[in-house]
């Protein structure tokens, strides 16, 4: 049976809604299907080494690392007395100091109506939220932490002639056809090798981490060539970097730039190395679900502590760009 509408449903004066009443009621229907949502790409569990992880108990743990000592070489005559020396070299504190959390609320009504699992949901959300604040923290908390012949405008432990860029007077980087002033990303790459190579650190497993603009320059350089990088089509074609001058390349949005990274304007950071320079030590100590005590719903929150050191700034250099 239709029941009949009023010919003014609305009392004088009132705003009539948007769209307009049909007198038709029309249900709002949920999708089960959510909408993908996309993280920033995390590279530190790439760049550094997490020897150290198991130990973590909780915020505040201190674990000592033992470093090698560098023994002396003496000449030799025969018939003279020996030297003896006792090596010894300092330990390492790396230091679990530091926190982040989340607590979110369910409550009854919300966990009753939905149709999804929100309490998983909102589980795997944070997980790759609390990696993405720790990369931007640790990326940003090493700038500057190297050795000084790994970084400026006079970088190299034996030349003192790299040219990597300070803040201030940074390094401007271009695909290719460089003119005065300028670099080409893969001569940039090529100094912050030979920084490397002039502080013995070993070829294999390093690695170098770049704005994603300064890729996307890399894939416009002569690397189009697929000659230059030994594969089967160019990097145009396949979009995977991998290794140049003996680098693992990885991009990320998450290093220091600018104001914000403690940088000048326009100013971006790379950063190079091998994973023995930086040690990074992470645990998700507390992971709960409990009621709670100010509504009527379950609270799911966790705790992850986390501590990073430079176990070795010769191991890492680092330069400082801007975009040309």
């Amino acid at each position: 049976m239709a029941y009949p509408l009023s010919a003014t449903p609305f009392p004088t004066g009132s705003a009539q809604p948007t769209p307009a009443y049909s007198g038709t009621f029309i249900p709002e229907i949920w999708s089960g299907k959510l909408i993908e949502k996309f993280y920033a790409a995390t590279v530190l569990a790439a760049i550094s080494n997490t020897d150290y992880q198991g130990e973590i108990k909780n915020q505040g743990d201190k674990v000592q690392i033992r470093t090698k000592p560098t023994i002396t070489i003496r000449d030799y005559e025969v018939g003279q007395s020996l030297l003896a020396e006792r090596p010894a070299a300092p330990n390492v504190t790396l230091s679990i100091d530091k926190g982040k959390y989340f607590n979110c609320i369910l409550d009854d009504v919300m966990e009753t109506q939905s149709d999804i699992n929100l309490m998983s949901l909102w589980s795997d959300d944070a997980g790759e939220q609390m990696k993405i604040v720790i990369d931007t923290q640790v990326l940003k908390g090493i700038l500057h932490q190297m050795v000084a012949q790994n970084r400026g405008v006079a970088a190299g432990a034996i030349t003192a002639g790299v040219n990597l860029g300070a803040s201030g007077t940074p390094v401007t980087v271009v695909a290719r056809n460089a003119t005065a002033g300028q670099v080409e990303i893969l001569d940039l790459i090529l100094r912050l090798g030979l920084v490397l190579d002039e502080q013995n650190i070993p070829e294999t497993g390093r690695w170098v981490v770049m704005p994603t603009w300064a890729a996307t320059m890399l894939k416009g350089s002569e690397l189009r060539d697929a000659a230059l990088t030994g594969d089967g089509v160019s990097v145009l074609r396949n979009g995977r970097l991998g290794m140049i001058d003996r680098f693992t390349i990885y991009s990320s949005n998450l290093l220091p730039a600018g104001v914000a990274g403690t940088l000048a304007a326009g100013e971006y950071v790379m950063y190079a190395g091998h994973a023995h320079g930086l040690t990074f030590a992470s645990q998700m100590t507390k992971m709960e679900t409990i009621r709670s005590e100010s509504a009527f719903g379950e609270l799911l929150r966790g705790l992850q502590v986390f501590g990073y050191s430079v176990l070795d700034g010769k191991a890492l250099a680092e330069a400082i760009v801007i975009k040309g």
